[in-house]
């Protein structure tokens, strides 16, 4: 594996008031091989007020042993109320897509197939980036050419709304306490979906008891109404912040080193396709609905019985969204 710590921005560019020093980053989880994987930017949650870490590392390594090139994002936060966020947090993420396409040759990342996976707060930024990226300019033109939408997401219960059942304290963080209208507005992605949206996975607990399963069910019904292929998987039991629900979730280690690791397998279990340009990619068959299958058959392995109480709304999803072999 080949880790490494990439910063977003030039001291120059970031200008946000209580930042600090702080400069966002991304960490690289890196195949040592010469093929070309699809890549997966993970989005950790934390209300922004931080960046949790047993949503990161964890979540990097189910992906990167699924055969993903892996980033994580450490994004701009407002821990102490100093300084609303604004669109901060999107440009940092806006500038992540768009540095991953500049250097997709480099990282070995097919640059049509890179999906957004956030969480809780994270899931809010990963969505926002969805239905909002358009608007979003980049300072440096060598990454303004390139574009910031995401090819699919995963959004592991996530903050949507900013009405009835929002999770106010995010929102707090992004515009402080008294936001206009406009902002609550803009922020509010369920009323700002279309048929450009990229394909979704979305997923939460019923009991979930820090951001209402409203959210999700409201950026479900959109997708539905706009077209947009999605899979909804709501489970019975489990707390807000399950990462990737294994119980280790608690372990808060987040991988920065520069050290790298052989590891030369075919973590995708799929054939090998060979390149004009002399590369392989990784994986034989991928589009967003493996990604889904992918999450499918761990959560069977996790939780059995969750997962088959969940097996009715997961077929309603995939028959919502048109899906096919």
């Amino acid at each position: 594996m080949i880790g490494e710590r990439i910063e977003l921005w030039h001291k120059e560019e970031y200008h946000y008031p209580a930042a600090h020093g702080f400069i966002p980053i991304m960490v690289s989880y890196i195949h040592e091989d010469e093929l070309m994987h699809p890549a997966m930017l993970v989005v950790p949650g934390g209300g922004y007020r931080l960046v949790s870490p047993s949503e990161a590392h964890l979540v990097a390594m189910e992906f990167y042993q699924a055969g993903y090139n892996v980033f994580v994002l450490e994004y701009t936060v407002n821990p102490l109320d100093e300084a609303p966020l604004k669109l901060q947090p999107l440009n940092d993420i806006s500038r992540a897509m768009r540095m991953i396409r500049f250097r997709a040759e480099q990282l070995h990342v097919l640059s049509d197939r890179i999906v957004v996976c956030g969480f809780s707060a994270g899931g809010h930024l990963c969505a926002s980036l969805c239905v909002h990226g358009a608007d979003i300019e980049d300072p440096d033109e060598k990454y303004q050419k390139f574009s910031n939408k995401p090819d699919a997401a995963v959004l592991s219960y996530p903050v949507i709304t900013t009405g009835k059942y929002t999770h106010k304290d995010s929102f707090v963080a992004l515009y402080g306490k008294n936001p206009t209208r406009k902002e609550l507005e803009y922020m509010s992605i369920e009323k700002h979906v279309t048929k450009e949206m990229p394909p979704c996975f979305i997923w939460q607990t019923a009991t979930d008891g820090t951001v209402p399963v409203q959210n999700s069910y409201l950026l479900a019904q959109k997708c539905l109404e706009e077209g947009v292929p999605f899979a909804h998987h709501v489970f019975s039991e489990g707390v807000h912040g399950m990462s990737v629900a294994t119980g280790t979730q608690r372990e808060r280690t987040l991988y920065t080193g520069a050290t790298s690791y052989a590891g030369r397998s075919n973590p995708c279990g799929r054939n090998f396709i060979s390149k004009g340009n002399g590369r392989r990619t990784a994986c034989e068959k991928w589009n967003w609905k493996n990604t889904a299958t992918e999450m499918d058959s761990r959560a069977e392995r996790r939780n059995p019985k969750d997962s088959e109480r969940s097996t009715d709304l997961a077929q309603t999803g995939r028959g919502m969204a048109g899906e096919n072999n």
